[in-house]
């Protein structure tokens, strides 16, 4: 490899770097307070003995699981496991629901299936116009579910499909890998207040 394109390389990591650090700096500013709110509508459902189903698509099915894994696991302290489902991780279900009726609906029935009214569905979806995740949000608001929703690029189509009582978390950008990176900032700004207001 020649010099200039170590050179190159070096300027173009460093960038990345300062790049999210700047939508972190932003997101900072716009978005503790809606943070705030879902962490105490998670920890009203998860008191009253309801669950947080998680689904997106690629990158967000990631961190749907990883959400979920942080709930039922731990995340930086021991304490009781806490009800959370990924809606990403049977291939079952997912490749009979594709296969049988359609791939938009893959998450929607399982939300019909498995949730009730009082649980959370968290919608993952850095475009926010994923149509499998949006009609999640549908049968969710059907059945009373509250939906929480993680997006960027202002929220996409999901902003003409959020009600009054659902939630946005949009993160301040447009590019994927700036709004992966700020949700899993938010994912974990979720887990941290709700040990905090539950285990504290």
């Amino acid at each position: 490899m020649d010099n200039n394109t170590l050179v190159r390389l070096q300027a173009r990591s460093a960038q990345h770097f300062l790049d999210s650090i700047e939508v972190q700096q932003v997101a900072a500013k716009e978005l503790p307070v809606i943070v705030a709110i879902a962490v105490l509508a998670m920890v009203e459902s998860l008191n009253a003995g309801g669950k947080i189903m998680a689904c997106g698509n690629g990158g967000s099915a990631a961190d749907a699981q990883h959400f979920a894994a942080e709930l039922m696991g731990r995340f930086e302290r021991e304490r009781r496991e806490l009800a959370a489902v990924a809606l990403t991780t049977d291939t079952s279900i997912l490749t009979a629901v594709g296969n049988d009726y359609s791939y938009d609906q893959v998450f929607s029935k399982q939300v019909r299936g498995l949730g009730k009214s009082g649980d959370i569905l968290l919608a993952i979806t850095t475009s926010g116009n994923s149509k499998n995740v949006i009609k999640a949000v549908e049968a969710a608001q059907a059945m009373g579910i509250k939906v929480i929703a993680l997006s960027g690029n202002g929220g996409g189509q999901l902003n003409n499909v959020l009600g009054a009582n659902d939630l946005l978390l949009a993160a301040p950008s447009s590019r994927t890998a700036r709004i992966q990176e700020t949700h899993l900032v938010l994912l974990h700004a979720l887990c941290d207040g709700i040990d905090h207001v539950m285990f504290d």
